[in-house]
């Protein structure tokens, strides 16, 4: 086989490692649509209102959590609370340091006392990003989906991802936890939307 032939050989395997990556990209991006679709955005009163506690640990349960998990991956998200796909039940799924979490009936039981302002953004608020203040440091506690304690000390991106899936099942936005001019900023961002849809 020639030098020649061989470079008309790589050619063609880059070709098709192109044609995979855009028919991957398409993929991605077709599923990313589909659940984005599925997320409740702004505007939806089931956002503004409280989760009720989970009494039953069963196979639907888990069968939520699982559709959760996928949810959040296939729309490129890094927590999802049940609230966001019309389901008011106590129960948020997150991305822990590349480790999937499901923390049933969460509750905070402990804050750190130092507090950073950081840049959020919300599957259900489309590209809005607004500055937050929260603790570094929280231990939340709950059930996980077969109704056994659990108990996580959380820090950095990981505490902030849970208080944020917290404050949905409680009925409260990233507007309502960020300055007067961040919100006013976000509100004529998203009232226009409001319209349209």
């Amino acid at each position: 086989m020639s030098d020649h032939e061989h470079d008309h050989e790589d050619d063609e395997y880059d070709h098709e490692d192109d044609e995979q990556e855009l028919a991957e990209a398409s993929e991605h991006a077709a599923r990313r649509h589909v659940a984005l679709s599925v997320v409740r955005q702004y505007g939806d009163p089931v956002l503004r209102m409280r989760a009720g506690e989970v009494e039953s640990f069963d196979g639907e349960l888990a069968g939520l959590a699982e559709r959760m998990v996928r949810l959040m991956h296939d729309a490129d998200g890094i927590g999802l609370a049940a609230n966001q796909i019309g389901i008011l039940r106590r129960i948020f799924v997150f991305n822990d340091d590349g480790e999937d979490r499901v923390i049933v009936n969460p509750e905070i039981t402990k804050s750190g006392n130092e507090l950073e302002t950081s840049e959020e953004g919300c599957l259900s608020l489309g590209s809005v990003r607004l500055p937050v203040e929260r603790p570094l440091e929280i231990t939340i506690e709950g059930r996980d989906v077969a109704g056994e304690p659990l108990q996580l000390g959380l820090e950095g991106l990981s505490a902030r991802v849970a208080q944020h899936e917290l404050d949905h099942l409680d009925g409260v936005l990233l507007i309502d936890r960020t300055d007067a001019d961040s919100r006013r900023a976000a509100l004529s961002q998203l009232r226009p939307r409001l319209r349209l849809s």
